[in-house]
């Protein structure tokens, strides 16, 4: 990495971190980008230059995660399928949560403001929305595209997305990190079973189209 994208990503950092600052002492929607400019000793244009968008700020650490989950349905070895590689990458514990669930209280208190922030902010659950229609839109088009594919990829961000307004409801109560990460295992398993019957083969690399089963009437 050379000085200045050393120097840029460091400006990126300093940004993000005064706005995450700024966001958990007063609230999504009570801090202007000019505020965390002032805070971040740069420039409104600045900030714009790296956060197209407020909600950025705020987001730019938490979007990756639907990425890698699009990315491991994509690179599935032959022979696995959409579902198990999804599954897997879901349930690999890493990250913020791994740190929750081995008893960090600094990552538990992030984890507790993350989704105190999103449950206050309309404009982040919009964001939020959009970008889980954009993960399905991806994970449709890694999946080859088509109506098998996009109710495919519906359901299983319908899962990612159970799960996470699961941890947010939990998060705003006294929920011991064990005891959550032993409910979403739970809850996880519960749902991925419900799609199995469906959904146990489909992309499984081998070559074979999909079969699709109608009830006679």
């Amino acid at each position: 990495m050379s000085l200045r994208e050393l120097k840029k990503q460091q400006t990126r950092e300093r940004i993000a971190d005064t706005a995450w600052r700024l966001f958990a002492e007063r609230g999504f929607e009570r801090v202007t980008v000019v505020e965390v400019a002032r805070a971040a000793q740069v420039s409104e244009a600045t900030v714009f230059n790296y956060f197209p968008a407020k909600e950025d700020l705020f987001f730019s650490r938490l979007e990756a995660f639907g990425e890698h989950l699009v990315e491991a349905v994509r690179t599935r070895p032959p022979g696995e399928s959409a579902l198990s590689a999804f599954r897997r990458r879901l349930l690999r514990s890493e990250g913020l949560p791994a740190r929750v669930e081995a008893g960090d209280a600094d990552a538990l208190a992030q984890l507790r403001t993350v989704n105190r922030l999103i449950a206050d902010s309309p404009a982040l659950q919009a964001r939020e929305q959009q970008a889980h229609a954009a993960c399905v839109d991806a994970l449709t088009a890694a999946l080859a595209g088509g109506i098998t594919a996009r109710v495919a990829a519906s359901a299983l961000f319908g899962v990612h997305r159970a799960l996470v307004d699961h941890v947010r409801h939990r998060m705003l109560t006294d929920v011991a990190p064990a005891t959550l990460a032993t409910e979403v295992r739970e809850l996880a398993t519960e749902a991925f079973a419900l799609l199995e019957n469906g959904m146990h083969d489909y992309g499984d690399s081998t070559g074979a189209a999909p079969s699709v089963h109608r009830s006679s009437h």
